[in-house]
């Protein structure tokens, strides 16, 4: 699944006659207490659901947000997920299970639209990888999707023939087994060779190496720089260890890596909207841009929570509270900045980044933008 084309879809879910319930849950299930957790949040928050005043979720949703949550408890589905994120809403036709490799904060969100800010941050938190272990004889090349551990490709210059499953690893294995009867012994290009395709067919976004350090470096010289530049680092590795041992360890530095990039990204993004008009920074001028639909890339800060008022007639969205609309004059609704700037965004096509903590970006209110146009 394209997690970020169906994030789009979802942000583009319009208001219709009942609600839309926005479900996230931790599931991991380490422990039993993990469950009993789960289990009591959602009947807790579905009670409170039903007992609502206003704006009152549709009973068949609350029926199948128990349903689902039920099944993700006695890991009748989903069992190795750690994270789920659930949307449902009858009158658009809504029902929807995602699951990702990252556990959210249990939420329970009913409004009148998709509630988008924990999935946007997790997508942000997930890019597609491949992890690409290698000795002086063999290599597995191991994809981790947004959802977790895809299917892994096993190469070796004595395979036998093909054993594992999926189009994509069959095509990477006869390409390498190709290489090898072409140019005996130049193994490390052979793998590269097959790296290469794999990134084009998965859309790989991070690439870890994994490995003894003499052989991971011999592997680095035989990647070209297209190749290259997907690399965010490497990790010890032994041929004996487990594929889930070697994924654990890669994974993690992705998300160090992640992290750690976002403060000189932030960084220039501020210096852009101080001199040129390519970018904006704080909340008047980055709700300006979102209004006119020229918002390229949101930078926004984990929990950004601040006061915000929507237009029900012509849509215009103003920072702060606010009782009636400047341009049309129609009574104004409280919604939350964050999630409004996040879900506006998406639906226009554009790519948000949550940022975990950055001095320069709070200093200016928590937002700013790069843009599609100068304004």
């Amino acid at each position: 699944m394209d997690m970020n084309a169906r994030m789009t879809e979802l942000s583009r879910v319009a208001r219709s006659e009942t609600p839309v319930v926005s479900v996230y849950l931790d599931t991991r299930w380490s422990d039993e207490h993990q469950r009993d957790r789960v289990r009591i949040f959602l009947k807790n928050e579905i009670a409170k659901a039903r007992e609502a005043r206003s704006r009152r979720a549709a009973p068949a949703d609350l029926d199948w947000i128990q349903s689902a949550g039920d099944e993700l408890v006695s890991q009748a589905a989903v069992p190795d997920t750690r994270g789920v994120a659930l949307f449902a809403c009858e009158s658009a036709g809504l029902r929807e299970l995602l699951r990702l490799r990252v556990p959210f904060d249990n939420a329970f969100v009913v409004e009148d639209t998709p509630f988008l800010a924990p999935l946007s941050a997790a997508v942000q938190q997930t890019p597609s990888t491949l992890v690409a272990f290698v000795d002086t004889e063999s290599a597995r090349l191991m994809h981790v999707s947004r959802e977790g551990p895809g299917e892994e490709v096993a190469l070796a210059t004595d395979m036998p023939g093909h054993h594992s499953r999926g189009e994509w690893v069959l095509f990477a294995q006869s390409r390498y087994e190709r290489h090898i009867r072409e140019h005996r012994g130049r193994h490390f290009a052979a793998v590269a060779e097959s790296l290469g395709q794999l990134i084009e067919a998965h859309g790989v976004e991070r690439i870890v190496l994994a490995g003894e350090p003499k052989n991971v470096s011999a592997f680095r010289r035989e990647l070209p720089p297209r190749i290259a530049a997907h690399i965010v680092g490497d990790v010890s590795a032994a041929r004996h260890e487990p594929s889930t041992v070697i994924v654990a360890r890669a994974v993690e530095l992705v998300a160090y890596f992640d992290v750690s990039s976002d403060a000189p990204t932030v960084d220039a993004v501020l210096t852009e909207a101080a001199k040129s008009r390519q970018a904006v920074a704080g909340v008047e001028e980055t709700v300006e841009a979102v209004n006119r639909g020229a918002v390229r890339r949101l930078y926004v800060l984990r929990g950004e929570r601040g006061p915000a008022s929507a237009c029900p007639g012509c849509g215009t969205l103003f920072a702060g509270a606010a009782e009636d609309c400047r341009l049309c004059g129609k009574a104004l609704q409280a919604v939350e900045l964050g999630e409004t700037l996040v879900r506006r965004v998406l639906a226009a096509g554009g790519t948000v980044d949550t940022v975990e903590a950055h001095q320069g970006l709070a200093a200016v209110g928590g937002v700013a933008a790069l843009l599609r146009y100068p304004l």
